[in-house]
C-alpha cells in the first residue's frame, strides 16, 4: 500500500472545510504520555549542551572528555534504535516503552551525582540505551492508537508541537539555572517528566499484541555495530579531518557493516527490519528527507550559540531567549499543519517547508557581527521554525503509512535511526566546511544545501503515479 498524496487542482468542493479530527478521552491521554516522552528526549539535548561548560569546570574534564559526554549518548542511541523498534513488536510496545523511560529517568537522576567524568559518560550511555527503547516504541504506540487519516496526522502534529515547546522551555530553564545556579541542577529537569510518564503509562496506554517471532541476533549485532561505528566516525569528524584514520576508518567500517546488515536482512527469516519497508518509492523519499533535514537545522543552534556568547558576550540565558523564536514558531506552525495539509497535500506542504529551510539558512549565511538581531537573525529563525514544522509532518506521515501491524516498531526504529545519523552527518559536515571556509557563513550555506536535498525529495513525491 502506498501513502496517498493529493496533487489534484483545488476545486470549490475541496475548499469546503472537512470536519476537524477530534482526539478525545483515553486516546488524548495516551497521546499526552507519548508526546511527553518525545519532549523529554528532545529536552535533554539543550540541557546537556548548556550545562557542558559547567561540567568541564566542575569535574575537571578535558575537551575530549567533554565530547564523550555527548558521544556516549549518541552511540548508544543510534546503535540500538533498530533493536528497540523490533523489541516493541515482539515483547509488547508499552512494556518496552516503559522500560526505556525507566532507564532514561534513572540515568538522568544519577547524572547530578556524578563524582567523575567516567561515571557521567557511563550514565549517559545508559540514558542513550533507554531513549533507543522508548523513542521507536512511543512512535509505534502512536501508530497503533490512531488509524491512518486525520487523527493520526493531528497526533503527529501535536507531538511535533510539544517537542518544539519542550525545546523552547529547555532553552530557557537550562539558561536560567546555569546562570543562577549549578550545572547539577540543570540535569534534574528530565526526572519529573520521566516519573510522570511511568505513573500514567499503565493507566492510559494499551499494550499491543505480542507478534510471534524471535530476535534476529545477527541483524541486531550488525545494525548496532554499524550505526555506532558510523555515528562515532562522524562525531570525530567534528574534531579531526575526514582523511584521519580515526574518522575515515570508522565511517568506512560503519558503512561496510550496514551493507552486510542489508544483505543479511534480505536472507533472514524474521529480519529486524522488514525489506518491504524500502519497496515503496514515497517512503524511500520520506526516509531521504528525514536523513537530510537535521543538517538543515542543527547549524542554527551550533553556530548561533557561539555567535551570541563569543562574539557578543551574551549570557547563556540571553542566548536562550534569542533562539526562542525558532521553537516557538515551529510549535505554532505545527498546530495548524495537520489541517493545512488537507488543503495543500503532503507534497506541496513539504516543498514549502523545505524552501523555507533553504531561505532561512541562506539568510543566516550573510550574517556578520555588526548586523542587528531583529533585522538579521529573527526573520531567519521564523523561516526555519515554520519550515521545520511543514517538513516534519508530511515526511513522518509518508514514512509510516501503509504498514502492517508487525511493522510499526521496525518502521519507527528506521525513522528514528535516520534522524540520529542525519544529525551526526549534518554536524560533522557543517563543522568541516566551516573550518575550511572561514566560519559561520560556509556552515549556513551547507545547511542550505541539506535543505535543498530535502526539497528534491519532496518534489519527487507522488511523481509518475497518476495522482
Amino acid at each position: 500500500m502506498t501513502a496517498q498524496v493529493s496533487e489534484q487542482p483545488v476545486t470549490r468542493e475541496r475548499q469546503v472545510p472537512a470536519p476537524r479530527p477530534r482526539i478525545r478521552g483515553r486516546s488524548a491521554a495516551a497521546l499526552g504520555v507519548i508526546a511527553a516522552c518525545n519532549a523529554m528526549i528532545q529536552l535533554d539535548d539543550p540541557i546537556v549542551n548548556i550545562a557542558l561548560p559547567g561540567m568541564r569546570e566542575g569535574l575537571g574534564l578535558s575537551a575530549v572528555d567533554a565530547s564523550w559526554v555527548v558521544n556516549a549518548y549518541l552511540l548508544a542511541f543510534g546503535g540500538l534504535l533498530l533493536l528497540g523498534g523490533r523489541a516493541g513488536d515482539l515483547l509488547g510496545r508499552r512494556r518496552v516503552f516503559m522500560a526505556g523511560v525507566a532507564l532514561f529517568t534513572v540515568a538522568a537522576a544519577l547524572r547530578p551525582l556524578a563524582p567523575s567524568g567516567e561515571f557521567l559518560v557511563a550514565v549517559r550511555a545508559v540514558q542513550g540505551a533507554g531513549a533507543a527503547l522508548a523513542a521507536p516504541s512511543g512512535l509505534a504506540l502512536l501508530l497503533s492508537t490512531f488509524v491512518e487519516g486525520g487523527c493520526r496526522k493531528r497526533a503527529i502534529a501535536l507531538c511535533t508541537t510539544v517537542g518544539a515547546v519542550s525545546t523552547a522551555g529547555g532553552l530557557l530553564l537550562a539558561g536560567a539555572l546555569t546562570s543562577l545556579g549549578s550545572w547539577r541542577w540543570v540535569l534534574l529537569l528530565d526526572v519529573p517528566v520521566g516519573l510522570a510518564i511511568l505513573l500514567l503509562a499503565p493507566l492510559v496506554l494499551r499494550e499491543t499484541p505480542r507478534h510471534r517471532g524471535r530476535f534476529d541476533l545477527p541483524g541486531a549485532l550488525l545494525s548496532a555495530a554499524g550505526a555506532a561505528a558510523l555515528v562515532y566516525g562522524l562525531t570525530r569528524a567534528a574534531e579531526l579531518p575526514w582523511s584521519d584514520p580515526g574518522v575515515a576508518g570508522w565511517v568506512c567500517a560503519g558503512v561496510a557493516l550496514l551493507a552486510v546488515f542489508a544483505v543479511v536482512e534480505r536472507r533472514a527469516r524474521q529480519p529486524i527490519v522488514t525489506p518491504r519497508l524500502f519497496a515503496d518509492r514515497d517512503r524511500l523519499l520520506a526516509y531521504l528527507g528525514t536523513l537530510a533535514v537535521p543538517g538543515a537545522l542543527i547549524g542554527t543552534y551550533f553556530f548561533l550559540n557561539q555567535f551570541f556568547q563569543r562574539e557578543h558576550g551574551w549570557s547563556a540565558l540571553a542566548t536562550a531567549c534569542a533562539l526562542l523564536p525558532l521553537p516557538v514558531t515551529m510549535a505554532v506552525t505545527a498546530v495548524a499543519a495537520a489541517r493545512l495539509e488537507r488543503y495543500t497535500g503532503a507534497r506541496r506542504m513539504w516543498v514549502a517547508g523545505a524552501s523555507m529551510l533553504a531561505a532561512g539558512n541562506l539568510w543566516l549565511a550573510t550574517l556578520s557581527t555588526d548586523h542587528a538581531y531583529v533585522t538579521s537573525v529573527l526573520p531567519a529563525l521564523l523561516l526555519l521554525g515554520a519550515g521545520m514544522a511543514c517538513s516534519v509532518l508530511p515526511a513522518t506521515v509518508l514514512a509510516t503509512s501503509g504498514l502492517r501491524g508487525d511493522e510499526a516498531g521496525g518502521a519507527a526504529g528506521v525513522l528514528n535511526a535516520l534522524q540520529s545519523v542525519g544529525g551526526s552527518v549534518g554536524l560533522a559536515t557543517l563543522v568541516t566546511v566551516s573550518s575550511h571556509t572561514g566560519g559561520m557563513p560556509g556552515g549556513f550555506a551547507t545547511s542550505a544545501a541539506f535543505a535543498c536535498l530535502v526539497l528534491l525529495a519532496a518534489s519527487l513525491v507522488g511523481r509518475g503515479r497518476g495522482r
